[in-house]
């Protein structure tokens, strides 16, 4: 019997008691997506690429991870140092944290640009902002595991800010804690969401983000639907199957990925503190406060935002519906186009602006507020930030409910 023979039996075996095939061809083989994709959609598959990288990094750490306020610090040492390759894990798992909110950022910036949140691909927006909100829950209860002093000082910060709450705030902060202060049983409820818990969650929400979106069909920088137009065997015209034509883009482009990575891997794992901040090197100390008190990088447009309003209360209801809003962006804009490219010349300027005003918010969250920065505090910058960004959902809401904006005519066919 041929190795031919004997591979075509061993799948039929299995396509008879499980739906290897079927699932190939309907989720891969034969997927029809647009032919017109550009750089934009490396994103979502990168996303993907790197959730494995943190799954597969993250087994190996908790080998010699110990969970206890009295080791934790040590035995991240212990992996540092002694344990055989035990950097290299160590600095990938950090550096694959940043590098996911990298791509999803990006990945979020795409669906803006091309109207990908629109009908009918409102639940597969609403997916992927609940994978975003996990990934955030995600790196949160990763980030105290460490034990270093901004990892002990930042959680402290965050989960404080739940005590603001009328009612049920210091009761809820005291049930995020588990303790009265940031303790061994913290630590030990936070270790067991982010091994077990949360990466269960992100992988379901991950499934059926694919599924949605293999449902309704993929967007395209044109927001055409290509469904719309099929051949005499209901294959549509503007589309081409996914293998091998995207698995191999994507592979490329996971390629050139895999480079940066491993460039930031080995030469700058801590990024000049953006990554691995440099207090964090010292173990946590309950008795002493760090000079300057900041999350990481990708929670810092949000923490912006909340120093923005000089009320406590206000400023965590500010920071949540920064979140919230970004759920409703599908009612929110009631575009007649979806692509940036047909779309008025008022929304170009004002993505734009967003786009700026919520890297500035990253910058000053980074930043002491009575940082001066071109004759502005970086409070005053956060306060100007804050309202460009909440700003344009409410310009968009305008622009488009009342009809102001002046589109370009869409064409029938995708463009090359």
């Amino acid at each position: 019997m041929s190795n031919g023979t004997r591979s075509n039996g061993l799948l039929g075996w299995i396509d008879a008691r499980f739906p290897l095939t079927k699932m190939w061809n309907e989720h891969v083989g034969e997927y029809y997506a647009p032919r017109n994709f550009n750089f934009w959609y490396f994103f979502g598959s990168l996303a993907l690429l790197v959730l494995v990288i943190q799954i597969v990094s993250g087994i190996w750490l908790t080998m010699n991870y110990k969970p206890a306020a009295e080791m934790a610090f040590s035995s991240v040492e212990y992996i540092m140092r002694d344990v055989q390759w035990g950097w290299l894990i160590r600095y990938i798992h950090s550096t694959g944290a940043s590098a996911f909110f990298v791509v999803v950022y990006l990945h979020m910036f795409r669906a803006l640009l091309y109207g990908s949140y629109q009908k009918p691909r409102e639940l597969l927006w609403i997916f992927g902002m609940l994978i975003y909100l996990v990934l955030m829950a995600e790196a949160f209860m990763g980030y105290l595991l460490p034990w270093g002093q901004m990892s002990y000082w930042g959680a402290q910060v965050i989960i404080s800010l739940f005590g603001a709450i009328p009612g049920v705030g210091e009761d809820l902060a005291l049930w995020i804690r588990g303790d009265y202060n940031i303790s061994d049983v913290t630590l030990n409820r936070f270790f067991a969401l982010h091994v077990i818990a949360l990466p269960l969650v992100l992988v379901f929400l991950v499934v059926a983000h694919i599924l949605a979106l293999h449902e309704v069909g993929s967007n395209n920088p044109d927001g055409v639907d290509i469904k719309k137009n099929k051949d005499s065997n209901g294959n549509p015209l503007d589309g081409i199957p996914f293998h091998p034509y995207y698995t191999v883009k994507d592979l490329f482009g996971a390629g050139c990925f895999l480079i940066v990575f491993a460039i930031v891997v080995f030469y700058l794992p801590e990024m000049g503190g953006l990554f691995l901040e440099k207090p964090n090197f010292a173990p946590a100390d309950p008795l002493k406060t760090p000079d300057h008190i900041a999350p990481v990088w990708y929670f810092t447009p949000f923490y912006a935002i909340l120093r923005a309003i000089p009320d406590k209360l206000g400023g965590v209801l500010a920071m949540g519906a920064a979140i919230v809003v970004l759920f409703f962006l599908p009612w929110i804009d009631r575009g007649r186009v979806r692509s940036i490219r047909y779309r008025g010349l008022a929304y170009k300027l004002a993505l734009a602006l967003f786009a700026i005003a919520f890297v500035v918010l990253g910058y000053m969250g980074l930043q002491t507020p009575s940082d001066v920065f071109v004759g502005l505090t970086a409070t005053r910058w956060s306060q100007i930030g804050t309202t460009i960004y909440f700003g344009f959902f409410v310009f968009l809401w305008i622009y488009t409910f009342f009809g102001l904006e002046k589109t370009k005519p869409v064409p029938e066919r995708v463009t090359e």
